[in-house]
């Protein structure tokens, strides 16, 4: 092999799809059919660098061009471009079917088939926050990752459900016994309940304001938490402390899906189940297997969605309340609605109505569930339709019935100042309704008030959907005034150059 030439924007002359070795055809045959023009695939590679940190990369036509030529471009290039395709079809693209490279991933940062136990999970949290803090900084976050799917994801979660080793095995430091009785702690009860205070406070601001705005503060939390694991402390104590954990890395996940970071939030929610698991608590363990199965969905494997929903419903029968049983339902209809299986669709959509009905309003449940109101009932339902009628061929009759549905969850909305990132969601959401229905009008209306909305949050998944829904109307209604009006005021406000924080 040659000498390694490195050329300040992410490319090298050497490797498997170096110059010598002719045109990239995988990628050139992605890239065609992505509709994208090298400037806008420039762009866009340079728009998520900046969210991942990587200041230093300045990509451009040529440099595009030379990639389909076949040279090798140096990360964190391959896992943005993997990403950008795995957004623009729907589906995960892996480097390798770009005829790219991927970096070697480290062991402290990578995999997901981890050992299920307390130590091992309290030393994983700590290595990957610490990475992930001082990685965001440096301007790689993320790029030693990849997003596992299929039997390599659902099979190692599947083992959440294995009972627990028998006394006498390996024990967390936080658990460890001191001769003579359990170990004191040095943490007051008012302290663990500042804690969970603080937990249920970034949850509040995720919500309003949009993930890109307090994750590396929730990232920075948990490894707080994690120091704290290391101490040794009675079995009530450190059950608390992995359920802290646990909630924290669930946020932190969830928080990298709002701005982008697919592989980071993967392993947040397979750290968070974990914890959940050293919590003995099954149904924040199945509200964790929920989120990654949403994510699953946003990343086109609505199979997997449904393994996961079914391990989160199995696991934790005996012991959800109704309302996260309501709020797995509605998600076990968005995964059968991606699949194309209506009648299953329609059943989890009842389903997710009875349990709710169900719902004692003075019965205390967890700050996390608090979250599915009758506004998220619809919302989850009403995307259940609309999907349907994309998978149905733009079905009129699913459309119909998506259309009252999204349009209440927009009221209900609209009318709460602490959940605008779900209400800027919502208004897309019955902007493709509108889509769906022929009404460019309406489309643009909700997508502007959307617009609106997005300006005041920080959700790069706000952003996206808006840009893919106008940029859908354009093609199928650009002549139409306000839908050209639309997209000249989206250029401006939210033009692809917006980094979001990490």
């Amino acid at each position: 092999m040659g000498a390694l030439e490195l050329d300040g924007t992410g490319g090298s002359r050497t490797g498997a799809t170096g110059a010598g070795k002719g045109p990239n055809e995988e990628l050139t045959s992605w890239f065609l059919r992505s509709g994208w023009s090298k400037g806008e695939l420039a762009r866009q590679v340079n728009r998520r660098a900046r969210q991942l940190g990587a200041h230093h990369i300045s990509t451009d036509t040529s440099r595009v061009r030379r990639w389909l030529d076949g040279e090798q471009p140096r990360e964190p290039i391959p896992r943005i471009l993997a990403d950008l395709f795995s957004e623009r079809f729907g589906c995960v693209v892996g480097v390798d079917q770009l005829g790219l490279h991927a970096a070697r991933p480290r062991p402290a940062v990578s995999g997901i088939d981890l050992p299920w136990n307390a130590a091992e999970t309290v030393e994983q949290i700590s290595e990957f926050s610490r990475s992930d803090l001082m990685l965001a900084r440096r301007g790689f976050l993320g790029t030693s990752l990849n997003v596992a799917a299929g039997p390599v994801l659902v099979e190692p979660m599947q083992r959440w459900l294995a009972p627990p080793p028998a006394p006498g095995g390996p024990a967390a430091p936080a658990a460890a016994a001191a001769p003579g009785g359990p170990p004191p702690s040095a943490l007051s009860g008012p302290e663990l309940a500042l804690l969970e205070t603080t937990t249920a406070k970034f949850r509040q601001w995720d919500a309003q304001c949009g993930g890109g705005l307090r994750r590396k503060a929730v990232v920075g939390q948990l490894h707080e938490i994690t120091d704290l694991l290391q101490e040794p402390h009675p079995p009530a104590v450190a059950e608390r402390l992995f359920r802290i954990t646990a909630e924290l890395s669930q946020l932190g996940g969830w928080m990298s899906y709002d701005v982008g970071l697919q592989p980071t939030a993967q392993k947040y929610f397979v750290l968070a189940l974990h914890a959940a698991k050293e919590a003995g608590d099954r149904p924040l363990g199945a509200y964790v297997l929920s989120s990654m199965a949403r994510q699953m969905i946003h990343l086109g494997r609505a199979d997997d969605a449904l393994e996961l929903i079914h391990l989160a419903q199995y696991g934790s029968r005996d012991s959800a309340t109704a309302r996260t049983q309501s709020m797995l339902y509605a998600m076990e209809a968005r995964a059968y609605a991606n699949l194309g299986r209506p009648d299953r669709c329609h059943r989890a959509v009842r389903m997710a109505q009875d349990y709710f009905t169900e719902i004692d309003p003075g019965s205390p449940e967890p700050d996390w569930i608090r979250f599915f109101s009758e506004a998220e009932l619809n919302s989850e339902n009403a995307h259940s339709y609309r999907d349907l009628a994309y998978v149905a061929g733009r079905s009129p009759t699913y459309a119909a019935l998506a259309r009252p549905v999204m349009a209440r969850a927009v009221e209900l909305f609209a009318a709460d100042a602490e959940r605008r990132r779900s209400y800027a969601l919502n208004l897309v959401g019955l902007a493709t309704v509108h889509l769906l229905e022929e009404e460019p009008e309406q489309c643009a209306l909700c997508a502007g008030e959307a617009l609106t909305v997005a300006g005041q949050v920080r959700s790069e998944r706000v952003n996206t959907r808006l840009r893919k829904t106008v940029d859908t109307a354009v093609r199928r209604y650009g002549a139409v005034g306000e839908v050209a009006d639309l997209a000249d005021r989206l250029a401006r406000e939210l033009p692809e150059t917006v980094e979001a924080a990490g």
